[in-house]
């Protein structure tokens, strides 16, 4: 199986401060596992690239993303849309991160790749169409869901959302929207407060957000139960042309900012799940991208057991 990887070192250059959970040792703990254990040298090299305007406002609005690029280029530390820390670099790296994901988007559509996993940050699952919360600035998973759509021409895209934090931004952006189907597993009560079962969609979308929150403590057992009873059996009739993840692991054991018990091989676990949907109904085509996981060394590996179960492992 032909695995894609982005994992660039100018991810490194979005500075959010010291003591912040969202830090540049994420993506040099990530690097440096994944090299020791092999998988750099056997996965296919993805390069990141910057996304145009026209591919950001895909799902964001020209204003906010006018108001990105004037509140950085005048030296902001935080944006004033909300909880989003961003130094002098962090304009180009988010539009690298984005991009990057389309880059592998375009490689499993055009089948240069079976699956991807992208290793950028800023996060994005918490940005809305005209609002960077959550550490995110740019939703690049949305962005990536709506570019397969308008360049390749797929008309059913699933997003997976098991970060430990409710994606309010990726649900917000298609929750009008029969095309896009969001399935998210998160901790309740947590930031950012939304994601009550409730929340389904209306409209066009109605039926098309699946919503799972769990108490603190829950671990496979929860999760891997409403991924197996309720999304694999929501997808026999979506039929996905193309997989998703916004791959968050802050719902591993001992995250400091979650309290799932998930663990690297359930990671594993989860990631062959999605990929028995991918072949199933999108000719394999999958691509993950890194959204939260704060405790540094776990987040390593469990990105390694998440991107080995990729590969075959």
């Amino acid at each position: 199986m032909s695995t894609g990887l982005l994992l660039d070192a100018l991810f490194k250059k979005h500075e959010t401060g010291a003591g912040h959970p969202e830090r540049v040792a994420r993506y040099e703990a990530i690097s440096r596992v994944l090299s020791e254990r092999g998988i750099v040298g056997k996965a296919r090299k993805l390069a990141p690239r910057v996304a145009t305007e026209d591919e950001v406002t895909l799902c964001h609005t020209p204003g906010y993303l006018a108001l990105v690029k004037r509140e950085i280029g005048e030296g902001t530390h935080l944006l004033s849309t909300g909880d989003t820390m961003v130094c002098g670099e962090s304009f180009d790296v988010a539009l690298n991160a984005t991009g990057g994901l389309l880059n592998a988007v375009d490689a499993a559509i055009e089948g240069t790749v079976n699956n991807a996993f992208c290793a950028v940050r800023p996060p994005g699952h918490h940005a809305t169409a005209d609002r960077g919360m959550g550490f995110c600035i740019f939703n690049s998973v949305a962005i990536a869901a709506r570019y397969a759509q308008r360049r390749h021409g797929l008309e059913r895209v699933a997003i997976i959302d098991w970060d430990v934090h409710h994606g309010n931004g990726t649900q917000d952006i298609f929750y009008e929207d029969g095309s896009v189907f969001y399935f998210s597993t998160h901790q309740s009560p947590l930031y950012p407060g939304t994601g009550h079962p409730g929340e389904t969609g209306v409209g066009a979308g109605k039926g098309m957000t699946l919503n799972a929150p769990f108490p603190a403590g829950a671990g496979m057992a929860e999760i891997g139960g409403v991924f197996r009873e309720r999304f694999v059996p929501a997808m026999e009739s979506f039929k996905p042309e193309l997989v998703l993840i916004s791959a968050g692991f802050d719902s591993r054991i001992d995250d400091p900012l979650g309290d799932f018990r998930l663990t690297d091989a359930d990671f594993a676990e989860l990631t062959r799940i999605l990929l028995k949907v991918a072949e199933r109904h999108a000719e394999g085509r999958l691509v993950s991208v890194l959204e939260g996981g704060y405790n540094v060394e776990g987040l390593a590996l469990a990105v390694a057991s998440h991107v080995d179960a990729l590969m075959g492992g």
